[in-house]
C-alpha cells in the first residue's frame, strides 16, 4: 500500500530486457515494493547508487512508457506505524489519461485530464485520484474530463513541469469509489446510502 506521496525523484539509467534500473538515494532491499510513477514494482536487484525493478509485458502495455526516459516518481511502500498522510494508494493502473490543457492561474495551475468515459463513476469530485503516483483532489468531474489545480511546488519539483498538452499520465482512481460500485453492480437489492458510508468508515 503506498500514499501517493513522491519521496524522491529518480534517475532512469537503463531500461532493457524488462528490467529497468534507476539511480537513487532510497536504499532499496531486494523484494521490496516501491512505486514507480504509480505502478507498484518489486525490487530485482540492488546496485550501490539505486536498485532495478522488472516491469512484466502486461504492465508496459498498461502504462503511459514514455514518461520512464529520464526522471521517475519513486514512493515506497509503507511500512506498519508510518505516519499516514495523502490518500490510500494500492499501485495499481486503472486506466492512461491524456493532458487536455494546462492554465497557470497565478497561484496554481487547472489541468484537465481526459480518460475512457467508464473510469468516470470511480473519479468523484473532491475526492483522490493518483496521476503517476501522485496524491491529487479531483476539483470538477465533467463529459470525459476531469479538473486538478497543481500547486507550484508540485508543478516544480514532479513530472508535470515536463507535462503539456497531449502527454499521457498514470490514473489510478479511488479504491473506495471502485469498491463501492463493484458491491452496488453485483448485489440484488439496493443499498442505502448509510450502508455506503458504513463500509467507507471500516477502512
Amino acid at each position: 500500500m503506498f500514499t501517493g506521496l513522491i519521496r524522491e525523484m529518480g534517475e532512469v539509467k537503463n531500461f532493457s530486457n524488462n528490467t529497468l534500473t534507476l539511480k537513487a538515494k532510497h536504499e532499496a532491499k531486494l523484494g521490496d515494493s516501491i512505486a514507480i510513477n504509480g505502478v507498484c514494482l518489486s525490487v530485482t536487484a540492488v546496485h550501490s547508487d539505486g536498485f532495478s525493478v522488472e516491469l512484466s509485458p502486461e504492465t508496459q502495455k498498461t502504462v503511459a512508457m514514455e514518461n520512464w526516459k529520464s526522471r521517475v516518481h519513486i514512493e515506497p511502500a509503507m511500512m506498519m506505524g508510518d505516519r499516514f498522510e495523502g490518500h490510500i494508494v494500492q499501485g495499481h493502473v486503472d486506466t492512461i489519461g491524456t493532458i487536455e490543457s494546462i492554465k497557470n492561474s497565478g497561484n496554481s495551475f487547472d489541468v484537465m485530464v481526459k480518460v475512457d468515459k467508464k473510469h468516470l463513476p470511480y473519479i468523484v469530485p473532491k475526492g483522490s485520484i493518483t496521476i503517476d503516483g501522485i496524491s491529487l483532489t479531483v476539483n470538477e468531474v465533467l463529459v470525459d474530463t476531469f479538473r486538478l489545480t497543481i500547486i507550484p511546488i508540485t508543478m516544480k519539483e514532479t513530472l508535470f513541469a515536463l507535462y503539456k498538452k497531449g502527454s499521457r499520465v498514470n490514473v489510478e482512481t479511488d479504491m473506495f469509489a471502485r469498491y463501492i460500485a463493484h458491491i452496488i453492480k453485483h448485489q440484488s437489492v439496493s443499498m442505502s446510502w448509510d450502508e455506503i458510508d458504513n463500509i467507507h468508515a471500516q477502512y
